[in-house]
């Protein structure tokens, strides 16, 4: 699931940077 948010925040370009950024470090505190 966590693999699955990065490529789909991947996908979403520069416009969601911040939310790709965000999600990692989500996952990063779940990890």
């Amino acid at each position: 699931m966590s693999l699955r948010q990065i490529a789909f925040y991947g996908k979403g370009g520069i416009g969601k940077s911040t939310t790709s950024q965000n999600t990692l470090a989500a996952l990063v505190e779940l990890d």
